[in-house]
C-alpha cells in the first residue's frame, strides 16, 4: 500500500495538532485529531494493483460504483459516438485514478466549473472536470473525464499531452468525493459491465475489443465442444 502524494498537506497538520493537544494534556481531543489524519491519510491509499490479462482490454480508471451505462456523443474526444462508464466515488472509496490503457496521451485539459452533486444528471456537463484522452497502438481513443462533486474541491491529474503511458499506471485524484467516466468507441469495443457494478481501479475490465471479444466466445465455445466429445467417449457414445 502506498500514498499519493497530495495526502501530506492534509494529514501533516492533522497529526500535528493531535502532538500538540497530547502535550496540553487532552487526550480526548488529541485522539480525535490523530484519528483525523489517519482517516485521511486513508483517503489518499493507492493499493498496489496488477492485471494480468489481455493487452488490449480496458480496465477501470476509478473505484466505486457504476451509476449509468450509456451512449454520448463526444466531439471533444473524437468522431462518431462512444460507450459511456459513468463510476461514483463516495468518501469511502479509493481516490487515485488509474490509466485505463497504454497509449499516447493526446489530450489534457483542465475545465473550471460548478460543485453540483457528483450524481446530477448535469454534473459531467457543468462540474469543474479534467478531460484525458488516450490514444491506444491501434488507433482508438479512449477518454476519462474526472469530475468534481459536491465535496470535491480539487481535480489533480497528472498527465499531459504527449507523454505516453502504460496501462494502469497512476494518472490524478479528485479530492474527497466525486465522478469518473470512461469513454470507449461505439462499435470498436464491447462493454462487460453494467449498472450497480462496483470496479477497482487498474483491476476490474470495462470492456474488450470487439475481435478480441469474438475471438474469446469463439475459444469458448470450442472448448464446450471439446469437453462434450471427450464426455460422450468416456461414455462410449457416438458424438
Amino acid at each position: 500500500m502506498k500514498f499519493a502524494p497530495e495526502a501530506w498537506p492534509f494529514v501533516v497538520p492533522a497529526a500535528a495538532v493531535g502532538v500538540v493537544l497530547t502535550a496540553l494534556r487532552e487526550p480526548r481531543w488529541a485522539l480525535a485529531a490523530f484519528a483525523l489524519a489517519l482517516l485521511l491519510l486513508l483517503f489518499f491509499r493507492d493499493p498496489r494493483r496488477r492485471y494480468a490479462g489481455p493487452d488490449r482490454a480496458v480496465l477501470s480508471a476509478a473505484d466505486g460504483l457504476i451509476t449509468a451505462v450509456d451512449r454520448v456523443a463526444a466531439p471533444e474526444v473524437g468522431p462518431g459516438e462512444f460507450e459511456r462508464v459513468v463510476t461514483f466515488l463516495s468518501v469511502f472509496d479509493v481516490h487515485v485514478q488509474k490509466t485505463p490503457v497504454a497509449g499516447r496521451v493526446i489530450v489534457s485539459r483542465h475545465a473550471p466549473g460548478r460543485k453540483l452533486a457528483a450524481y446530477h444528471e448535469a454534473a459531467g456537463e457543468v462540474n469543474e472536470q479534467h478531460l484525458t484522452v488516450i490514444e491506444t497502438p491501434a488507433g482508438d481513443r479512449v477518454a476519462i473525464r474526472q469530475i468534481a462533486g459536491l465535496l470535491a474541491r480539487r481535480v489533480v491529474c497528472y498527465l499531459r499531452e504527449g507523454q505516453t503511458v502504460g496501462r494502469g499506471e497512476p494518472m490524478g485524484l479528485i479530492k474527497f468525493g466525486s465522478r469518473v467516466d470512461v469513454l470507449v468507441p461505439e462499435g470498436r469495443y464491447r462493454l462487460g459491465v453494467a449498472r450497480g457494478d462496483r470496479l477497482k481501479n487498474g483491476l476490474s475490465v470495462i470492456a474488450q475489443p470487439v475481435e478480441d471479444s469474438a475471438a474469446a466466445g469463439e475459444s469458448a465455445a470450442a472448448e464446450d465442444e471439446t469437453a462434450a466429445q471427450s464426455a460422450a467417449a468416456a461414455e462410449g457414445r457416438p458424438r
